[in-house]
């Protein structure tokens, strides 16, 4: 296994949120997230299957649930969102990139 950094190989401008994943089994899956004042689409609810723990590492965000619910995440701070919890992107920091870690489970 190699040496990684979790702030370095990105595609010099993101037009999308950039996602990989970095390992996963049957029961869970960790991925990096990119966010580069991305939100998401309007109407737009996320609907997951697994539960997932987020921990947002730089930046800045917005994260909205549809019982009205809003979390403002600066660096350190982390949610775990239950399965079918429909959620969304408000808003992503467009002054510098927000890395996320995301543990689905």
């Amino acid at each position: 296994m190699e040496l990684k950094n979790i702030f370095k190989n990105l595609p010099q401008h993101l037009k999308e949120e950039f996602f990989e994943e970095i390992c996963s089994t049957k029961e869970f899956k960790l991925e990096r997230i990119v966010s580069e004042g991305h939100s998401s689409p309007n109407d737009f609810w996320y609907d997951q299957d697994k539960n997932e723990f987020v921990l947002l590492i730089s930046g800045s965000a917005e994260l909205h649930y549809n019982d009205g619910r809003k979390f403002y995440l600066k660096p350190g701070d982390y949610l775990i969102i239950p399965a079918h919890q429909k959620h969304r992107v408000d808003w992503t920091d467009q002054n510098q990139k927000t890395f996320w870690l995301a543990i689905h489970f």
